[in-house]
């Protein structure tokens, strides 16, 4: 893209700059640290340092764009804002209104995490829950806006707020001047938009890679079609890169700016909230573990690098923790199901037990089924749930069953 091409993009990095300034308050936006991680970096070869934007007041990024948007807005007269959002937005619309001294009222979908409805009341927003997903939630607030005379505040579509995301491109450089690649989660595109802006003008040569989730990706399709591309539905748990499309300003974005895009699936993404957990101690949502993720991909190379994932977000919803975490340690084989058959009759379950016990493996369930129809006259399933520690340990158990007769099913592998 040649200098006349670029100066007709809608977000330049003088508005970066000029968003910093009006951020310049710790009470609204806090400079997050780095952390370096030298256990993900001796998975990958390579310097890990993590951006822990998830220990932003509001549990993500959402406030530097709101807040950049809200005040120029709350200058110019305006008094009241409506948003949609699955979450990290609402609290950021929510924040930067109260502080700016307005009224909110955020459109969440019904299937919003309850922490993230909690806290955007907190901050002191109506919440309206409205439609399935984020397209139903947005369709709401945008014939509210035109309803009531208020300033609609979307999520990426808009050159404030990504001018406001775009300081954290600065803060990462600051932070880490010699950082060869940073990873940076999209939705809508807004937060990779700002931040490859500021970055391409700081620091050309470092390398930008953005990352999807697989069941919500359209960055591949919208740049190979010229436009932006949405999906009907999304599907994947990290709710706050769900938005389903990006726009036309972060498409145009995104191609000057953004040097790779890979996708990760949700079972990527749980198994990176397991292990920062387990490594970082640090506890993340998905759309930030998107990054770490990717990072752990095989698409992506990083030897001898000097890498910054993005941790964007930390408002994780404790029934998506504990979804997350049985899915992760199945994958792991720390939970374990067996299928056992068995003649059914008394000590069976006792016998198997003890084969289970002597492995010093926690039985956490265990059932019998006997309404079967391959099974003959007499026989019965057992199926255990078990807690090991780990794929050698489960294995181990398996062979020790099997050798005393029994026909196993790993259920997990089925």
């Amino acid at each position: 893209m040649n200098e006349s091409q670029e100066s007709e993009l809608a977000v330049q990095y003088e508005d970066v700059e000029r968003a910093r300034e009006r951020l310049d308050d710790e009470s609204v936006v806090k400079r997050t640290p780095i952390e370096r991680s030298t256990s993900l970096g001796e998975v990958v070869d390579a310097d890990v340092y993590l951006k822990m934007e998830h220990l932003q007041w509001t549990g993500s990024f959402k406030t530097r764009g709101a807040y950049n948007k809200i005040s120029q807005a709350v200058a110019d007269g305006a008094d009241e804002f409506v948003a949609a959002s699955a979450g990290n937005h609402a609290q950021g619309v929510a924040l930067a209104a109260t502080e700016c001294g307005a009224d909110s009222t955020i459109v969440m979908p019904k299937h919003a995490p309850q922490a993230k409805i909690d806290a955007t009341r907190s901050y002191g927003a109506t919440v309206e829950l409205v439609g399935r997903d984020f397209q139903e939630a947005m369709e709401y607030a945008q014939s509210y806006a035109a309803d009531h005379d208020v300033e609609f505040v979307h999520a990426y579509d808009d050159p404030a707020i990504v001018a406001g995301q775009g300081t954290l491109g600065i803060e990462m450089h600051e932070d880490l001047p010699e950082v060869d690649t940073v990873i940076v989660p999209i939705g809508g595109g807004g937060l990779i938009s700002g931040i490859s802006t500021a970055l391409d003008h700081l620091s050309p040569e470092t390398r930008v890679v953005g990352v999807q989730a697989t069941g919500a990706q359209t960055v591949h399709e919208s740049l190979d079609k010229g436009v932006p591309v949405t999906l009907d539905t999304v599907d994947t748990i990290a709710d706050g890169i769900a938005t389903g499309g990006i726009s036309e300003l972060t498409l145009d974005l995104i191609e000057a700016h953004v040097d790779e895009v890979v996708t990760v699936t949700d079972s990527q993404i749980a198994s990176a909230i397991l292990l920062l957990l387990e490594r970082a101690k640090q506890v993340v949502e998905g759309a930030a573990a998107a990054s770490v993720a990717a990072l752990l991909s095989d698409d992506l190379d990083v030897g001898g690098e000097t890498v910054m994932p993005l941790l964007c977000g930390g408002n994780l919803d404790m029934t998506m923790l504990q979804t997350v975490l049985i899915h992760a340690l199945t994958g792991r084989g720390q939970i374990l199901r067996l299928r056992v058959k068995i003649n059914d009759m008394p000590g069976k379950m006792t016998e198997l037990s003890g084969i289970i016990a002597d492995h010093g493996a926690n039985i956490q369930t265990v059932r019998h089924d006997r309404a079967v129809e391959e099974l003959n006259v007499g026989e019965a399933y057992l199926v255990f749930q078990i807690e090991t520690s780990g794929i050698e340990h489960a294995a181990a158990i398996i062979d020790s069953i099997e050798a005393e007769g029994y026909d196993v099913e790993d259920v997990n592998r089925e």
